[in-house]
């Protein structure tokens, strides 16, 4: 994608991106989804969920862009809104790498944004992380009723193996497994990390599958969005998980 002018509206379906052109420029965002939830007080017309948006209030609104991902979007949706003649930008984050050079192509090339001085930040955040310690086996649960873990080619996963922790099913065939509850406890794992999105896992979840081990409960949204939560990031994990080794 080319550099472009400057949008005048921009419908975002990803919260993560939503985060992000807010930080960067918010007067653009017209439309934004019900769980978009950063900033607080975000002014903009909610159109329904990231996986049911209402495609004739996005429609209606006639953005300029409408922000979408490959991942927390469904395809027909995508295409609804291409038929109707809209502008989508479909991202694909599944490493650190990715997120950062994806974010600059939403804000400087698709919506022609100067590049914002918190990319830089989030940056320079990463740019000397170490692990700290030995690597820790651990199993990161995304949901629960059934079990789901993280799984292959996951942003989550990138971060946290640069923190320090190999997440053991980071070679699943899927991204997202289901794993019946024996085989968590008996998958070798020295650590268990509890993220408080897309489930709100707390201390008292999970003791049938995960007994007698240590648990990080770790922010989701500094786990799992990109955006300029990616600045706190190092400093925000690697604080929960310092305190559970």
């Amino acid at each position: 994608m080319s550099p472009r002018a400057r949008v005048r509206g921009v419908v975002s379906l990803v919260p993560s991106l939503t985060e992000s052109v807010a930080a960067t420029e918010p007067g653009l965002l017209t439309g934004v989804t019900d769980w978009c939830s950063h900033p607080p007080g975000l002014r903009a017309e909610r159109v329904g969920g990231t996986k049911n948006p209402d495609i004739a209030r996005i429609t209606a609104l006639a953005p300029d862009l409408v922000l979408a991902n490959e991942e927390e979007n469904r395809a027909p949706d995508i295409a609804a809104l291409r038929a109707a003649g809209l502008d989508v930008l479909v991202t694909e984050v599944r490493t650190l790498e990715q997120a950062f050079a994806e974010l600059e192509r939403v804000l400087v090339r698709g919506c022609g944004l100067p590049r914002p001085g918190w990319l830089d930040e989030a940056e320079a955040a990463w740019a000397d992380v170490r692990p700290a310690g030995a690597p820790l086996r651990a199993v990161v649960p995304v949901w629960r009723r059934p079990w789901m873990v993280l799984g292959r080619d996951t942003f989550a996963g990138d971060l946290l193996a640069r923190l320090g922790v190999r997440h053991l099913y980071a070679g699943h065939a899927e991204r997202y497994p289901r794993v019946p509850v024996d085989e968590l406890t008996g998958c070798g794992a020295e650590l268990v990390v509890l993220p408080d999105e897309p489930y709100r896992f707390t201390a008292d979840d999970g003791p049938e599958a995960f007994p007698g081990l240590p648990a990080a409960l770790v922010s989701g949204r500094h786990l799992t969005w990109y955006g300029p939560s990616l600045a706190e990031a190092p400093a925000v994990l690697g604080a929960a998980l310092a305190a559970a080794r």
